[in-house]
């Protein structure tokens, strides 16, 4: 049983992959809900710098997140997010796949979207361009592989699939 955790970081639209065992092709689709099942804003430090509100912290519902990742056993799992919490279930991940883009690339995809809580404000494009300076090399520091989402989604959902059923990749190591 393989899990793999991607860390979008508001890299790129929720989204997942499905693989078909039976003919072995890969399916990646959008998701334009279900943050609000996993995930809940918690009260922090104002002073805290990690965080994506003044006060707030988007941070996984633990509990709800441990019980999907025990439960499932039956083919692969893909689960999507970043959290300052995370890392208290990385020993329920079998492997960790950081997706990550330019930052240039990162502030287009933010100013395309329609409704947009991350670049409607020259405090706020500062503050995501201070996450990702930041949290990106904390995030490549605990990622087993890393993708580059400059290409088509689905090329990179082959290589999180092909990754995912992997032993190991041939040229990378941790």
């Amino acid at each position: 049983m393989r899990r793999v955790i991607e860390r979008l970081h508001t890299i790129l639209p929720y989204w997942k992959i499905s693989r078909d065992r039976r003919t072995r092709s890969t399916r990646a689709s959008g998701c334009g809900s279900g943050y609000s099942e996993w995930s809940e804003w918690i009260d922090v430090d104002s002073s805290a710098i990690l965080v994506s509100r003044e006060g707030k912290d988007w941070v996984w519902q633990e509990d709800k997140v441990r019980e999907l990742l025990a439960g499932h056993n039956q083919g692969n799992l893909f689960v999507s997010g970043c959290a300052q919490n995370m890392v208290r279930l990385f020993p329920l991940i079998d492997k960790i796949v950081l997706l990550s883009a330019p930052a240039a690339t990162i502030m287009r995809r933010l100013e395309s979207r329609a409704s947009n809580g991350y670049s409607d404000t020259e405090a706020k494009r500062c503050k995501v361009r201070e996450l990702i300076t930041v949290v990106e090399p904390l995030l490549r520091q605990s990622a087993d592989y890393e993708i580059t989402t400059t290409r088509p989604v689905g090329e990179t959902a082959d290589e999180i699939v092909g990754f995912a059923n992997s032993a190991h990749v041939v040229g990378w190591s941790k």
